[in-house]
């Protein structure tokens, strides 16, 4: 899995996207791979904390596109969304506290993806964008219930709606991430966080998880389902198409409606 590296430090197991020349983006293989990695460790006890990081310049950039599998027709298929569904079960269910380290972009599904996990410690340069709307898409991986249960649905509507950067130090402010660090720290303090969780009891951390998770994650099923069948649509539509010869072409879409 040249497009995962995982390290074990301990009793952390750190997964980190390894695709830096493409900033991290998702292929339907990738997800896959990933929600493998999380299953399986799920189930090792020796393992106490899991981290979700990226390498290079970013967390994630979202989904590939030009990457990821295509239906008959040639369109891109729900089996990247059903893939990225998987994960956020996985780090959702997982006994273990799960940490994602964030630096840099962490922009649709990679800012879903990262949002499933338990604590967010983000680097001051990090941003979060949920950039679906601007390609004609609806955001999935769980961020439709994700997002508003964080932030409230006034800010949720902004950011699917009127996809802008979310710096950090807002994202932070808004109640999106746990912490932001300095860029030059990150490293540092996911390592005092992990060993803080690694020493912690496994089993009333996993208590509370569960029951944190029972608490506020009521709405992440349907929205998953919602998401697919939403996506699923809208990724046969005209406007998708556009959107993507206006990306290739350096000019901002013309949406149709269609």
């Amino acid at each position: 899995m040249t497009d995962i590296e995982v390290a074990r430090d301990g009793a952390v197991l750190t997964i980190a996207l390894n695709r830096p020349d493409r900033l991290n983006s998702v292929t339907t293989g990738v997800l896959d791979d990933l929600a493998d990695l999380i299953e399986e460790t799920a189930a090792d006890a020796s393992v106490r904390v899991i981290v979700l990081a990226g390498n290079g310049r970013a967390f994630s950039s979202g989904a590939d596109l030009k990457g990821g599998a295509a239906a008959a027709n040639g369109r891109p298929g729900t089996d990247t969304i059903l893939a990225a569904n998987r994960v956020v079960r996985a780090l959702r269910d997982a006994r273990q506290p799960t940490v994602a380290a964030v630096h840099g972009p962490a922009v649709g599904v990679g800012c879903s993806l990262a949002l499933a996990c338990d604590l967010v410690l983000a680097s001051s340069n990090a941003y979060f964008l949920l950039s679906f709307t601007s390609i004609g898409l609806m955001p999935d991986g769980g961020a439709t219930a994700l997002v508003p249960t964080s932030i409230g649905r006034a800010r949720a509507m902004a950011m699917a709606l009127v996809p802008e950067r979310i710096p950090a130090a807002e994202a932070l402010a808004w109640g999106l991430i746990y912490r932001m660090v300095d860029a030059g720290e990150l490293e540092a303090s996911l390592k005092a966080l992990t060993e803080r969780l690694a020493t912690g009891a496994p089993l009333a951390l996993a208590a509370t998880k569960r029951a944190v998770n029972a608490s506020t994650l009521t709405g992440l099923e349907p929205a998953l389902g919602r998401e697919l069948e939403g996506q699923g649509h809208l990724l046969q539509t005209s406007d998708l198409a556009e959107a993507v010869v206006a990306f290739a072409e350096k000019r901002p879409p013309k949406f149709t409606g269609t």
